[in-house]
């Protein structure tokens, strides 16, 4: 039976310069592959190490990249190895089959979210009230079913941040800050709600995650095994649960580390 592998890919898989997290000489750097390119600019990189690594993985398990990022932005990624067949882009809001979204599984999503959750457009004005323009540099939609913001991070006042959550808790919503991006996410928009489909669609029988943030916490914790790197909002927070690995690494040789440990645990399974 095959084994599926659901992976968060910014800040897991693939970085942004910034996230990079070299602290070698320069000399002893890694060789980087970029994998994404936006307005002709070289974005997301992995090493070349990992990038043989992934490209294994492909062929020994049903990978799954797993991602809050919209379609658009999931289709600028050009991954090294065998092309996925399935993808989960928008937090399990589309999931994409041989690169289209499966319209079925996209409204059985939005009939939840409207059966349990306050409605975007109420989320959306109040962070258009309530964000302070001196350090929020775009308000954005993602897909017409969660909101975010790109913020000047170091001018973000933590106690704003805590009375959003508490606020979005009491409307069905979650809020996690990922970088410069703080999102403002409906809770039964949840990436393990896709995998499981995924795993119901392969017969996979063993399901293995990573991610780094609050908006991958469910992932993890559905899959019968999981990885998170030594940055990130879930390492901040030091949170761990049984079947939760802890990584050292920060940066991206943790990427190359999680796709080790997906390699071992998959020729395990078999």
């Amino acid at each position: 039976m095959p084994v599926l592998v659901a992976s968060d890919l910014d800040r897991t898989l693939i970085y942004s310069a910034a996230a990079l997290a070299l602290t070698m000489p320069d000399a002893r750097a890694p060789r980087l592959l970029c994998v994404e390119v936006h307005e002709a600019r070289p974005l997301s990189f992995m090493t070349e190490t990992a990038a043989g690594l992934l490209t294994d993985l492909g062929d020994a398990a049903v990978f799954v990249p797993t991602t809050t990022r919209t379609r658009k932005q999931y289709q600028r990624i050009n991954l090294p190895g065998p092309p996925p067949k399935y993808a989960i882009c928008a937090n399990g809001g589309h999931l994409m089959v041989d690169g289209v979204s499966d319209l079925d599984w996209h409204a059985r999503v939005t009939g939840r979210l409207a059966e349990q959750c306050a409605p975007l457009d109420e989320v959306r004005e109040h962070l258009l009230q309530t964000a302070d323009p001196a350090w929020v540099r775009k308000h954005r939609v993602a897909e017409d079913l969660f909101a975010y913001l790109v913020v000047e991070r170091e001018l973000l006042p933590e106690d704003w941040v805590k009375e959003l959550a508490v606020w979005a808790e009491n409307r069905g919503w979650t809020v996690s800050l990922q970088g410069r991006k703080l999102y403002a996410v409906p809770k039964p928009l949840t990436k393990s709600a896709a995998m499981h489909e995924v795993a119901r669609r392969t017969g996979a029988t063993l399901t293995l995650a990573a991610g780094d943030s609050l908006l991958d916490a469910d992932l993890l914790l559905a899959a019968d095994k999981g990885w998170r790197p030594g940055h990130g909002e879930l390492a901040e927070a030091d949170w761990t649960a049984p079947e939760i690995v802890a990584l050292p690494e920060r940066g991206i040789l943790a990427g190359e580390r999680i796709l080790r440990e997906f390699l071992k645990a998959a020729g395990a399974a078999q």
